[in-house]
């Protein structure tokens, strides 16, 4: 799994949520958290950040 995966994997069960619960939560589909959880290539970042926005994350461009 990559870090995104498993970070709101493990945050959506610190806050005892079902995937259908985060998804009404956080304002995102059903589809989009399980493609999320299940590492889909290609994820739009704004829904990403959106469902972060939940947690207070926020995902960003980092430059190395």
């Amino acid at each position: 799994m990559n870090n995104l995966s498993i970070t709101v994997k493990m945050l959506r069960k610190q806050y005892n949520l079902t995937q259908e619960e985060l998804s009404l939560k956080s304002g995102v589909g059903l589809r989009f958290v399980r493609d999320l959880e299940q590492e889909k290539d290609t994820l739009r970042l704004d829904k990403v950040n959106q469902l972060l926005d939940f947690f207070n994350y926020e995902m960003v461009p980092l430059i190395e």
